[in-house]
């Protein structure tokens, strides 16, 4: 038998078995993938065989999901309109924050340490974005008029704010004397933004403000252990 003729010497010892080997795997990994999209297309019809759109609401621990309706979820979500908690504090905390960079502006020309020339460029470059966040928020929700809820800030009165005498006594200041008594300040407005925040967490009701008021607390926490570790 001419051997270059005989269609089984054209390939090498094993390959034609490694070949229907292949072919077996390959149809039976057809079969196992063509299995789960039945089941995805037969769950997926079940979840929405009414045609409705469901949502999948994750259970307590230990606790199964559930599926809820759009309106059933809506009913569901907690209610996190603003009081007058949140407004008090939004309202004041513009106008403290403001106060921050007026005091801050003074730094880069009557601060002689490099750190206290820092630490005002640091509070400006955080607070001033804070107070353009405020503002929308202010203009989301807007406060209440006077008498019907609202409050009226005594600016003055607010928690660590400088009083007009010590703004003009830190405006002619130069040098050492300027350093010294900006941390001094600024460490107790800090201190004053700390106890806004601190009330708001504890009576305010809206996300946002919650989630503003944590972030002063996280910032200027840390900059009251800087401060006072610079004095």
């Amino acid at each position: 038998m001419d051997m270059a003729k005989d269609p089984r010497r054209r390939e090498a010892p094993g390959t034609g078995r490694g070949r229907f080997a292949a072919a077996v795997v390959a149809a039976g990994l057809l079969l196992v993938l063509t299995g789960c999209q039945d089941e995805d297309r037969s769950a997926g019809a079940a979840g929405a065989e009414d045609g409705r759109t469901v949502v999948l609401a994750p259970g307590k621990p230990g606790e199964k999901a559930r599926t809820l309706t759009p309106e059933q979820a809506e009913g569901e979500k907690p209610d996190d309109s603003p009081n007058a908690a949140d407004h008090s504090y939004v309202q004041g905390m513009i106008e403290h924050h403001r106060q921050a960079l007026t005091m801050s502006a003074l730094a880069p020309q009557r601060a002689s340490a490099d750190g206290v020339k820092r630490l005002a460029e640091r509070i400006a470059a955080a607070q001033q974005p804070e107070i353009g966040a405020m503002e929308r928020w202010l203009t989301l929700h807007p406060a209440p008029p006077a008498g019907t809820g609202g409050h009226r800030h005594d600016h003055a009165a607010m928690p660590g704010m400088a009083t007009e005498e010590q703004l003009r006594e830190l405006t002619g200041a130069a040098g050492a004397d300027f350093d010294r008594l900006f941390l001094k300040l600024m460490t107790a407005h800090h201190e004053g933004a700390l106890k806004m925040a601190g009330q708001a967490l504890a009576g305010g009701n809206n996300v946002a403000v919650e989630e503003m008021a944590t972030e002063v607390v996280a910032t200027q926490t840390a900059e009251v252990h800087r401060m006072r570790a610079m004095g």
